[in-house]
């Protein structure tokens, strides 16, 4: 399990397979152990389905838990509307302000 889990600390995150080539360690036996990873809460998994050159690959996508990937590069949208979106869903879960009544 060391050898999985220093391959995910080295890259951030990685394919099933890419740590089972990292590593040496063969495909079932790194699934093995990621699920007994997962279990303890260390790593985070998902099943990936990718098609590469007309290929389906399967695989699952792994990174060690709390790890969140930097923001990709290049300019981000903040429009007005993002914004004001946020704003209109909070007020709708606000409770409405029913007014008390007088005795």
């Amino acid at each position: 399990m060391v050898e999985v889990l220093a391959c995910l600390r080295k890259y951030g995150q990685r394919l099933d397979v890419e740590i089972a080539s990292e590593t040496g360690v063969p495909l079932e036996e790194v699934r093995r152990r990621l699920m007994a990873l997962a279990a303890t809460g260390e790593v985070v998994t998902c099943r990936l389905t990718r098609f590469e050159r007309g290929k389906r690959l399967d695989a699952w996508l792994c990174r060690v838990s709390g790890y969140v990937p930097p923001r990709a590069p290049g300019r981000k949208p903040t429009g007005r509307s993002q914004r004001s979106g946020v704003n209109e869903a909070a007020a709708m879960c606000r409770e409405p302000q029913v007014p008390l009544p007088e005795k």
